[in-house]
């Protein structure tokens, strides 16, 4: 299994992520642009090292991506990174809905939530703008598309155990219905900030596809969370 990469901390520097297999070692950021040592060396050496939670790097009002540039923190591609972020952290909270319901969604949350890590390493890693043939192949994202395809076998199998749809559904259909319908409009809104970078050749096309597709499953599983609960769905009616 490919191991997550580098992601932000909540104030926008790098930091490091363990991978996704308990066999890997964790995997530390390499943002220094001064270092003599090849990538491969650096990511060996820099694996033993403890890095602290607070950089004071960004005081003042810029942060780093992978490749080594500093940009603004308000900059297109940390609003896209922030908002897949904060799509993992929405999916958290679903998730232990999800648990209390023992609705069976919980572990499919969990591989988004770490797909959303690399879909980050994608985003922080301007395809355009990186010289580095390394890092880009380390951070190229669903290359044979085999992560929207099985997001659409999640969609269809869902789809046979659900109602057809006739009304526009409101968000509702309890906790973890809820939540769900919650993350897929914040995912949503991730799209809408990638659809750019992706435009510009800063971020790979199958990061704007997945979470396209993504957001229609979480629509497929807050629908089945409120027929697993047995809370039925709200349905729009026209306020006259």
């Amino acid at each position: 299994m490919t191991p997550c990469h580098c992601c932000l901390s909540s104030h926008g520097d790098p930091l490091p992520l363990p991978s996704c297999t308990s066999a890997d070692l964790p995997i530390s950021r390499l943002f220094s642009t001064e270092s003599t040592m090849s990538d491969e060396i650096a990511l060996q050496a820099s694996a033993e090292r403890r890095f602290k939670i607070y950089t004071k790097t960004g005081d003042k009002g810029t942060s780093a991506l992978y490749n080594g540039e500093r940009r603004a923190k308000d900059d297109a591609v940390f609003e896209a990174l922030g908002t897949t972020d904060e799509l993992s952290s929405h999916l958290g909270l679903a998730r232990e809905f999800c648990d209390e319901s023992k609705n069976g969604i919980s572990s499919k949350l969990e591989k988004i939530q770490c797909c959303l890590q690399d879909v980050g390493s994608n985003i922080a890693t301007p395809r355009s703008q990186t010289k580095s043939e390394f890092k880009l192949g380390r951070t190229e994202f669903d290359k044979n598309g085999d992560l929207v395809r099985e997001l659409e076998c999640w969609i269809d199998e869902y789809d046979t155990q659900l109602p057809p749809l006739k009304n526009f559904i409101l968000p509702s259909g309890g906790r973890a219905s809820s939540a769900l319908h919650i993350a897929r409009s914040v995912c949503r809104r991730a799209e809408r900030r990638v659809v750019q970078l992706v435009q510009d050749n800063h971020a790979d096309a199958s990061v704007g596809k997945y979470l396209n597709r993504l957001s229609d499953f979480l629509f497929q599983a807050a629908r089945y969370a409120a027929k697993h609960d047995g809370i039925e769905e709200k349905i729009y009616h026209k306020v006259s």
